[in-house]
């Protein structure tokens, strides 16, 4: 489905400190940027290169995690909406020879409520993973830049993923990686694509608590989950890493649908939500409104295409 590319307060990918660092500042004597000798930039490349490769083909690999944990936590969503509206409506069921049956009713929905407490959590633990796959997405978008390792008098010139001089962006000063793009590019589309999955992320936290929040009324206990609780212990700390968590309200950033209407979803629980309610949020869980599906694969075939390979 076409992706509304709406913004949140911040990117979700922040630019690289080192790409802010001050060229005021002197640089130590014993540091030199990957670009400010022909010797150091001619290792430089090579290296910027492996790393691209290597990152990008971690972002392909994430976005199948996702396709993935997506498939079967759905799956145990349908099966949580089927165990709620068998309970439902089971004071209503024709039980033909079964009707005689002492208790019959009340059995079956003591088996439908706890097959419909195990898909939650097993929703839950799904959710938690998919959160797992974006915070890993964000961090690798991060993680384009390839800096100067020691010094460059060292007989073997070395780089790494942390720079060790303020002076060193570890762009190469925008030289070109590949063919024709420097690394700011990549990040720009690495961050365009993880934008996707952190925006849809946040709509499935919405859909997740709806759903493990559906119960009969005769159920005994009810836990009312709010959308400041927590659905799983450090859920928080990893909404801060995908940028999707607010500070000044002390919980997530509330889901958005469009661009056009910038003003969050009202949040309202119901426990005793209707069929016609339920099979939207089934419906749009499968339908990933934040993922663009032609972009994505649009993204990762111009990237192939520039670094001449294939990432799938």
């Amino acid at each position: 489905m076409a992706n509304p590319t709406e913004e949140i307060p911040d990117s979700i990918v922040s630019p690289h400190p080192h790409s802010l660092a001050s060229t005021t500042e002197q640089q130590p004597q014993k540091h030199v940027s990957a670009s400010s000798s022909p010797y150091v930039t001619r290792q430089w490349k090579p290296a910027a290169q492996r790393n691209l490769r290597n990152q990008w083909s971690k972002l392909a690999s994430f976005k199948h995690q996702w396709v993935s944990l997506s498939s079967s936590a759905r799956s145990h969503a349908t099966s949580i909406v089927n165990a709620y509206l068998s309970q439902r409506y089971m004071p209503a069921m024709e039980l033909g020879i079964l009707f005689d049956m002492p208790n019959i009713r009340k059995k079956a929905c003591s088996k439908l409520f706890k097959k419909q407490e195990l898909h939650k959590r097993t929703l839950l633990s799904f959710y938690k993973d998919m959160v797992g796959v974006v915070k890993q997405m964000i961090n690798t978008a991060r993680s384009m830049r390839c800096f100067l390792k020691g010094t460059s008098n060292s007989p073997l010139v070395q780089f790494s993923l942390s720079s060790e001089d303020k002076n060193d962006a570890g762009d190469g000063e925008g030289i070109p990686v590949f063919k024709f793009w420097s690394i700011s590019t990549y990040e720009s589309l690495a961050q365009e694509l993880v934008q996707m999955f952190a925006l849809e992320l946040n709509l499935r936290r919405l859909l997740v608590m709806e759903l493990v929040s559906v119960y009969c009324e005769e159920a005994s206990q009810v836990n009312d989950i709010h959308w400041s609780n927590e659905l799983y212990p450090g859920e928080f700390d990893d909404f801060r890493v995908c940028n999707l968590y607010s500070d000044e309200t002390c919980e997530p950033t509330p889901p958005r649908i469009n661009s056009s209407n910038p003003k969050p979803l009202s949040l309202q629980y119901n426990h005793h939500q209707d069929r016609e309610v339920l099979q939207v949020y089934l419906t749009t869980w499968l339908a990933e409104v934040h993922v663009d599906t032609y972009r994505v694969d649009e993204i990762f075939n111009i990237i192939g295409d520039e670094m001449g390979l294939i990432i799938s």
